[in-house]
């Protein structure tokens, strides 16, 4: 089954736990990350870290290593500064919505950069955040 992906003109970015199914052996989820991860979409700095972290972890190797890979991962993706803008609207995004911190952060990103789309497999699911931002589970069929 294909995932619920839209690929209009629509930008888009991926949390963490999307990027983490690339080392999935569930070969239907790791096909969908690499999917999305194909169209270039926008990642944040947050993403990047807990990424280089959670994999790092995963496959035991080289600080250097993770590191080399995850620029070569992200070349061609719009890269957006977790900067002080972010910070002071993921803290307006908690105090409205009340998400986890690293998810504001994530959020805010988005937000930032003008996504209209947010992947993530845990956060809410067709949540339309400041009437511009939908976070949608690509697992759901």
């Amino acid at each position: 089954m294909q995932p619920m992906i839209t690929m209009n003109e629509e930008s888009f970015a991926l949390d963490t736990n999307i990027l983490i199914y690339m080392e999935s052996d569930d070969l239907h989820k790791r096909s969908i990350a690499e999917t999305l991860l194909s169209f270039n979409p926008v990642i944040s700095s947050q993403v990047i870290s807990e990424f280089i972290n959670v994999t790092r972890r995963l496959r035991n190797i080289s600080k250097r290593q993770i590191i080399l890979e995850a620029a070569d991962l992200f070349r061609y993706c719009p890269i957006v500064p977790t900067d002080r803008a972010a910070l002071d609207l993921a803290a307006f995004l908690i105090q409205r919505h009340d998400f986890q911190i690293f998810d504001a952060i994530i959020i805010a990103s988005a937000l930032e950069a003008d996504c209209e789309i947010l992947y993530s497999e845990d956060m809410h699911h067709g949540l339309i955040v400041e009437n511009r931002l939908r976070i949608l589970n690509p697992f759901i069929q």
